[in-house]
């Protein structure tokens, strides 16, 4: 019964759509901009013990370090009907601070069915900087550090817990209504696998998870087996301070259906927040990998199981606590995508595109009100796809390890004081290729009163490259337009204090070319 296709079609969309609905639940009742409008969370549903089996459609580097977060919280069992778990520690579980977890049991008979589970970014978790994405040296300057607790317990809220985390943040008004979202969204999900246990029985949804994540196995395993066996080797940079290029180096082995992704080689954990926690550069791989299979393959443990990865201790990859990772998740990921997918081009290179943006582009402020109400706002600004053998990339889109929405200026000006001058294509960013690689944006805002902003991105050195033979994508730039018209040119990590009518400009990366000019 568990081979039959019609019914893992079936099992796999109504344990899915539990998750999709969570995130829609989420997404209509979230406060802060952040997940109103570009819809910055992801939401997942596991087994009783602890395996992904169903995701949404949502962000890979969430998602993919997720189960982590539910490894974490295993240690607070046993669970009863109304608890709820939080994290945040990077080194526990999370990805980085403002990328908070909510995780709660369900239950059907009295028994334990399985766990809902959603991360949501906040726009501002309390440390250094407003929107706690700082230019940081150590862990404890990015934000409050939340390790696994009950946040409910059989359903009371724990009050003194709660009210340590709002005191620590800059607005907790918002971040009561998006933990009060993130509660509900867990409602949601719940109520959909009582639903399924009340129809089908225990026992049939269990069966029915498990044999889920083995045929998302079989289905890695086909794909990694068309694969040629071999190593392929690839390397890349992220940007340090001072203008130093930190390696990323990776091997891939593949030998049958069994992939090996080796980081040995890779530069050293680093006093800036561009580390890498070890679930971070794990749920990279997985993507990459999981982009090999079909788009209509379940996304759960499955895709995990024939991935083993090596991860050099105290690197860039795999930093040891308490380093700094709030740039790890958004910016060293999308490289870590970059290399493991340079390295299957090796192998596949009629399928594999070019680089995209490889940056996240975080952009940060937040401050005071005239009226004395604080604000905080955080977002990542969009590039281009790279060129692939299919055509070109796409132009101003969020690529990869992120996967959220475009905050519409309306939405921006309503809401925070500021102005919208610019949001627009960067004309000719893309890199050149038999096919082009995808446009960048520009994106410029004025600031109606003062603010602290950080900028935290990457690529502002070295562009996407291109692969066959195309074009690297234009590099990025960041410039501080002050009030009286002079312009300054930004680091890719500042942290500066604007102004009002100072004005902050965010140019992203072009992705790179496919194929020479006429012809590859």
């Amino acid at each position: 019964m568990s081979d039959d296709p019609a019914r893992l079609a079936v099992w796999n969309a109504l344990l899915a759509s539990a998750a999709e609905e969570m995130g829609v639940t989420l997404w209509r009742t979230g406060h802060s901009p952040n997940i109103r409008e570009r819809r910055d969370y992801s939401c997942a549903v596991f087994d009783a013990h602890g395996e992904m089996v169903a995701q949404a459609a949502h962000i890979p580097v969430h998602l993919g370090a997720m189960p982590e977060s539910i490894a974490a919280v295993s240690t607070l069992a046993p669970w009863q009907e109304g608890d709820i778990a939080i994290v945040n520690d990077p080194y526990l579980g999370g990805t980085h601070l403002p990328d908070v977890t909510l995780v709660a049991p369900v239950f059907a008979g009295g028994e334990l069915i399985g766990f809902v589970a959603n991360r949501a970014h906040h726009a501002d978790i309390g440390g250094m900087s407003a929107g706690s994405m700082p230019v940081s040296t150590e862990l404890y300057q990015e934000g409050v550090i939340i390790p696994p607790l009950k946040l409910r317990e059989g359903g009371r809220l724990n009050e003194a817990l709660f009210a340590l985390i709002l005191r620590n943040v800059r607005t907790p008004t918002e971040r009561r209504g998006d933990f009060d979202a993130q509660a509900g969204a867990l409602r949601t999900g719940a109520s959909r696998l009582e639903a399924l246990a009340a129809r089908h029985g225990n026992a049939e949804l269990a069966r029915w998870m498990g044999a889920l994540t083995a045929y998302a196995e079989r289905l890695t395993r086909a794909a990694v087996v068309e694969v040629p066996d071999g190593q392929y080797e690839a390397e890349d940079v992220m940007e340090g301070a001072g203008g130093t290029l930190l390696p990323i180096r990776v091997r891939v082995t593949v030998a049958g259906d069994e992939v090996t992704v080796d980081f040995s080689g890779s530069a050293e954990e680093q006093a800036a927040s561009i580390n890498a926690v070890a679930a971070v550069t794990r749920s990279a791989v997985a993507y990459c990998v999981r982009c090999l299979l079909p788009a209509d393959a379940p996304s759960n443990e499955g895709v995990f199981r024939p991935i083993r990865v090596i991860l050099p201790e105290a690197s860039i990859v795999n930093a040891r606590p308490q380093r700094a990772v709030s740039a790890g998740n958004v910016e060293t990921s999308q490289r870590i995508t970059d290399v493991v997918l340079a390295a299957f081009a090796q192998a596949l290179p009629d399928r594999i595109p070019a680089a995209s943006a490889g940056t996240m582009s975080n952009f940060t402020f937040g401050g005071v009100r005239p009226d004395g109400e604080p604000f905080a706002y955080y977002e990542t600004v969009p590039g281009g796809a790279g060129a692939g053998p299919g055509g070109d990339g796409e132009s101003g889109v969020q690529t990869h390890m992120t996967n959220t929405a475009n905050t519409p200026a309306e939405s921006i000006e309503s809401a925070f004081p500021v102005r919208v001058r610019r949001f627009e294509l960067r004309d000719g960013s893309g890199g050149d290729g038999l096919h082009r690689g995808g446009d960048g944006v520009v994106r410029e805002i004025e600031f109606l009163t003062g603010a602290d902003v950080s900028l935290i991105g990457d690529r502002r050195v070295v562009g996407p490259p291109g692969a066959m033979g195309g074009q690297a994508g234009s590099h990025a730039g960041n410039a501080r337009i002050r009030a009286g018209g002079a312009r300054e040119p930004l680091e890719g990590q500042q942290q500066l204090r604007a102004g009002s009518g100072d004005r902050i400009e965010v140019r992203t990366p072009g992705g790179g070319g496919w194929g020479k000019d006429g012809g590859a």
